[in-house]
């Protein structure tokens, strides 16, 4: 098959994993202790899962879109 029917080439394909494995590490960076009803965990409103996590997750959704929208050189 010739490669001008394509949508997406090789650097497309690297830079959505790379994306999706910077969503993936800003998803651990939120996961931690909850709180329950007995017990209050005040690391719920730590800086790393309200502000950090949040912004590597639209920094990497950022990029997957970028990676789709790129037009592969011919």
């Amino acid at each position: 098959m010739d490669k001008r029917n394509f949508a997406f080439d090789k650097t497309n394909f690297i830079l959505m994993a790379i994306g999706m494995a910077v969503v993936v590490i800003g998803f651990l960076l939120m996961v931690g202790p909850a709180s329950t009803d007995t017990v209050y965990e005040p690391d719920i409103f730590s800086a790393r899962r309200v502000k950090v996590a949040p912004v590597i997750c639209l920094l990497g959704f950022v990029s997957m879109i970028y990676a789709v929208i790129r037009k592969p050189k011919s």
